[in-house]
Order: structure tokens, then C-alpha cells, then sequence
């Protein structure tokens, strides 16, 4: 059994938001296999690196889906993100300076961050977006979201 599974109620688009979702849920998984085995700083700091990244792309991703379809809760959403970059950058710092333990100690504040960002923030998006007569909102330009709608894996 994985350290942190997925699940249906974890679903929000089906397409490219579930996609990075997932990665993510892999990449804590795997630091907290690393830090569980007691594998070194370094195999475990590179993890951690990878990790940072990929939330950063995927915070960009979202966050360019959310401008698109004029997500009303976009601002909030943002510094949300920000305020979760920064905490993680922080304890890497400290992972940096520190031991293996306070490795396993971020792997469990991510899965329950991502867990709980996704079942209720990124759950908002979802919301907005069914029914799917949303699309046909006259403020949404149909044409600019077109490419929103098939990451989110809508049928135009």
C-alpha cells in the first residue's frame, strides 16, 4: 500500500490537473520511501528539488486553466500557492541543514497539504466548472479556453 493513494474524490479535471496531481502523489510517495529506507541527503535532496520544481509548473499550469475560465476564486487560489512555495522552500532549507527526519516529517506535511489543498481549493474549480453550461457563459471567450476545456478533458 503507497503512503499516500489516489482517490476518487481527489479527481477534479480528468486530464491535465488529475495528470499532475498524480505525479506529485508519485514523487511523495517516492521521497517518503527514500527517507523511510534512510537512503542519504543527497538521494533524498534531489528529491526534494524534483519535487519543488514540479509543484511550481504545476501551480502555473493551474493557474493558467483558472485565468482562462475566469475562475472567480483565482486571486485567493494564487496566494495559496505562494504562501505553500514558500513553506516548502523553507523546510528544504531546514532538511538542508538538518537529518533525514525532517524529510519524513515534509513528507507527511505534503501529502496532507496536497490532499486537502486538492479536496477543497482545487475542488472549487470543479464546482465552477459543472455543470458544463458554464462554457457557455457569455463572459468566457470560447475560443481563448478551447485548449482549457480539453486539459480538462471537456468535449467542445
Amino acid at each position: 500500500m503507497a503512503y499516500f493513494e489516489w482517490a476518487d474524490d481527489l479527481v477534479i479535471d480528468q486530464g491535465l490537473i488529475d495528470q499532475d496531481h498524480r505525479h506529485l502523489i508519485e514523487l511523495v510517495n517516492t521521497l517518503h520511501t527514500a527517507t523511510s529506507q534512510g537512503c542519504g541527503q543527497e538521494v533524498v535532496g534531489r528529491l526534494l528539488q524534483a519535487l519543488t520544481a514540479y509543484t511550481q509548473e504545476h501551480f502555473q499550469r493551474e493557474e493558467q486553466v483558472m485565468a482562462c475560465v475566469h475562475f472567480p476564486h483565482l486571486a485567493g487560489h494564487q496566494q495559496l500557492h505562494r504562501q505553500f512555495m514558500a513553506d516548502l522552500a523553507a523546510l528544504q532549507s531546514r532538511y538542508e541543514m538538518g537529518s533525514i527526519a525532517t524529510a519524513a516529517q515534509l513528507s507527511s506535511l505534503l501529502r496532507d497539504w496536497l490532499s486537502l489543498h486538492i479536496r477543497r481549493s482545487d475542488r472549487k474549480l470543479r464546482e465552477y466548472l459543472l455543470p458544463r453550461s458554464k462554457w457557455a457563459r457569455t463572459d468566457i471567450d470560447q475560443a481563448a479556453c478551447l485548449s482549457a476545456t480539453a486539459a480538462l478533458g471537456g468535449n467542445e
